[in-house]
């Protein structure tokens, strides 16, 4: 197939707009998608052989997002993106040496990132050499001895960056961030950083842990359940199975987001007949707001306000016996809302004074709450403080440590939440570090390395010169694009190791090497027999995962592996024996359970049906906080927000712009071109604006537009060719699709106190092509 074939294969279905999705999500559209994706991976048997066993005691963990596992006995616990995962990583197509031999690193530059890797399975370890324009094969053991004498090579330990995926095991994340600390540095950006950084800082400020406080048991007892700023629909659509048995026996459903989702609003159970049959479904949200963009901190302030209104009246509405005897702060808090105006609340939230009265209404009625959210509430530049304001409201009525209350960040990918557990840490606590050493008897670096952001600045001013990525999607994941792939060419070496082909094998360092990997799905066979893996999932549970499938090629190694042979070829095996560990994953886990706290006779532990579940003292109201005590931070609202900021720079209209993902895609994973809840077919380069907006700036539905971000930075930021789709958005707001529009996020937009690239609230202007 020639290059433009490939470019123009993406496009090759209808770009014309369907009807708006007016079914239930889940349902008959559920199932077609899923067959259609089973069909396309030319392995369905395969596939379905997998799926089976997916998310179940002995099979293997759904190599996609983090939500916790229902423990049903006897029912299939997997989700339609679920099905596309692992169709993704079944199919029977392969990317091999005479496939690099056909096509040139050019050549691929200008595929799009789903041809890039809908073009199958990665085979065989490939180098290229910075001279010609093709990967070459190479063996790993001459793999490794590149890895090696680059590493060796570096004037510090400090100019490599050590990426992680959160598609990770425990195992293979543990071994990594021990490669690197023996190496000598802390620096392992990873996915977190750009997702969930906010949540782990503002949680540990307020409460102690950087984890959510509520199991999925939790759901089952709240009276009522908030959602802030997530699709759960399209993310991570097991939730709506939580959700909609919660709604079913009563619980109060608040979704509180700037686009209204279907899933949100309405589902039907694959599994359940009467649905199937009847085509209804259970309604989700009784109630669904929906803020301006950046908004939520306001709203919540407001809801607090209202709750100290009420409180003059009605002493019940605080429970003041856990202010008094779990908070600090607490004063100090109430100043700061009663100096919070109304005008400023509602004009950043653009919701009325009724709608936040009724919010609070709801919240105050019910006696056992939870909040959840995603990054929605993650990616804009307030967002520590708009994460701490989600801990103060709940602390006002004692929904932290209590059943069926609390917080619960919904985290991203299948393992993200376990990589941090077991090391994967930029700026690693402590103790940690102290047991590492002991166990160890090295000098365990104490300096915090790079984040994510930090990474990108760090290679383009030559302070990072190797490269090495454990799983992820690094080139097309992060902000600034343009910048971003010139931090990665210059390096003198990126490494990436991975299962199939993306936009980060062609953006090279002056050297590459792709080292492929087994799957999730796919049996791990060393030396000791068939290995398991562990993976813990948004609710703090740890267990176990096997694969199922033969792997794609009996070249690939393991993640595991490919690591120890790294550490090998790096830094030896006086410190620490990786071959030995990595030819018994048990031996890891022990290493694991002696390391860190929670994790005693952890093989045994994973041995009990779903596994086991890590201590969260803030749930047994325990606060690991410097007075400990549960904290209210008593931050003021933003001054400005994104587009009040960007107004003084341009006479054009300012609206704020959020990247999203399409229903046809997982992270920077594209399966197909469609996004069926949005009613969106056959394309991505579109932009959701309101009627409103549309016709401020005398355009059309259906025109094509350019979008130019509004900095001051002296960088021009523009992406042309958009087409505008007339969506149920906010004034003042648009969305489209991430990566497309990562160009447009600049490299310093970052969130307040933890790095976090503000993919949320992005100033731009928009004007017809």
């Amino acid at each position: 197939m020639s290059t433009s074939a490939k470019n123009k294969s993406s496009k090759a279905c209808s770009s014309k707009r369907k009807p708006a999705y007016s079914s239930p999500a889940g349902g008959w559209g559920a199932l077609r998608s899923s067959a259609k994706h089973l069909i396309q991976s030319e392995n369905a048997a395969k596939s379905v052989k997998a799926l089976l066993r997916a998310n179940q005691p002995g099979g293997f963990d759904c190599p996609g997002c983090a939500w916790g596992d229902s423990g049903s006995s006897g029912k299939v616990d997997f989700c339609e993106n679920g099905v596309k995962a692992i169709a993704w990583e079944a199919t029977s197509k392969r990317v091999d040496s005479n496939f690099f031999k056909q096509y040139s690193i050019t050549q691929l530059q200008q595929w799009d990132g789903h041809s890039l890797e809908k073009s199958g399975r990665l085979t065989e370890p490939m180098f290229y050499d910075g001279i010609s324009d093709h990967y070459q094969p190479i063996s790993w053991e001459d793999a490794f001895k590149v890895i090696g004498n680059s590493l060796q090579q570096l004037s510090s330990p400090n100019e490599v960056l050590l990426y992680t995926s959160g598609r990770a095991s425990n195992e293979v994340a543990y071994l990594y961030q021990l490669f690197g600390r023996v190496l000598g540095t802390n620096n392992f950006p990873d996915c977190s950083n750009m997702c969930h950084e906010a949540s782990g800082i503002g949680m540990t400020n307020s409460i102690g842990t950087g984890k959510g406080t509520v199991t999925i048991d939790d759901f089952s007892k709240a009276d009522a359940i908030f959602v802030f700023g997530q699709n759960p629909g399209t993310n991570h659509p097991r939730m709506l199975g939580t959700l909609r048995e919660a709604s079913k026996r009563g619980a109060k459903i608040v979704s509180i987001n700037n686009l209204k989702e279907r899933g949100l609003q309405k589902f039907s159970d694959p599994q359940s007949p009467k649905e199937m049959i009847f085509l209804t479904g259970t309604n989700i949200s009784q109630h669904y707001f929906t803020p301006r963009l950046g908004g939520d901190m306001a709203l919540l302030r407001g809801v607090a306000k209202c709750l100290f209104e009420r409180f003059e009246q009605d002493k019940s509405v605080l429970d003041t016996d856990f202010i008094q005897e779990h908070c600090h702060g607490f004063e100090a808090y109430q100043r700061s809302v009663a100096s919070s105006a109304w005008d400023k609340i509602l004009g950043q939230c653009n919701l009325s004074r009724e709608e936040i009265e009724q919010i609070t209404t709801i919240y105050a009625s019910s006696d056992k709450v939870i909040f959840t959210w995603a990054m929605g509430i993650t990616q804009h530049r307030h967002s520590v403080d708009t994460v701490q304001e989600l801990l103060n409201v709940l602390m006002l009525r004692g929904n932290i440590g209590k059943a069926g209350a609390g917080a619960c960040p919904v985290r991203g990918h299948s393992n993200v939440q376990g990589n941090r557990t077991v090391g994967i840490d930029e700026k690693p606590p402590m103790p940690f570090l102290d047991a590492l050493e002991k166990r160890y008897s090295f000098n365990v670096p104490r300096d915090h390395g790079f984040n994510t952001v930090d990474s990108i600045h760090a290679m383009l001013a030559g302070k990072a010169k190797v490269f090495i990525a454990l799983g992820g999607n690094f080139a097309a994941a992060t902000p600034d694009t343009a910048r971003s792939y010139q931090a990665l060419q210059q390096c003198d070496l990126t490494v990436q190791i991975s299962t199939k082909l993306n936009r980060s094998h062609v953006v090279t360092g002056k050297r590459a090497l792709i080292l492929p990997c087994i799957g999730r799905t796919e049996v791990d066979r060393q030396v000791s027999g068939e290995q398991c893996i562990t993976v813990e999932d948004s609710m703090s549970m740890v267990h176990s995962s096997t694969g199922q499938n033969e792997p794609a090629s009996e070249t690939l190694r393991s993640e595991t592996a490919i690591v120890a042979g790294m550490a090998m070829a790096s830094v030896g095996d006086k410190i620490v024996d990786w071959h030995k560990l990595a030819s018994d994953y048990a031996l890891i886990r022990q290493e694991i359970s002696v390391v860190i706290p929670d994790f005693e006779d952890y093989n045994a532990r994973i041995k009990e049906g779903r596994g086991f579940h890590l201590k969260n003292p803030a749930a047994q109201r325990q606060w690991c906080t410097p007075t400990k005590k549960a904290t209210f931070f008593d931050a003021n609202l933003p001054e400005q927000l994104a587009h009040e900021r960007a107004q003084s720079l341009t006479d054009k209209p300012v609206l704020t712009l959020q990247t999203l993902r399409s229903h046809d895609q997982y992270n920077t994973t594209i399966y197909g071109m469609d996004d069926r809840y949005r009613g969106v077919y056959g394309e991505r380069n579109i932009i959701f604006m309101s009627s409103e907006d549309i016709n401020k700036q005398a355009l059309n539905n259906g025109d094509y537009v350019k979008i130019t971000t509004i900095s001051n930075d002296g960088i021009e930021r523009s992406l042309s060719n958009f087409k505008i789709i007339e969506y149920s958005i906010p004034s003042g707001c648009v969305a489209a699709y991430y990566p497309e529009t990562n160009p447009l996020v600049p490299l310093e937009s970052i969130a307040e106190n933890c790095g976090t690239p503000t993919y949320k609230s992005i100033a731009v202007s928009i004007e017809k092509v």
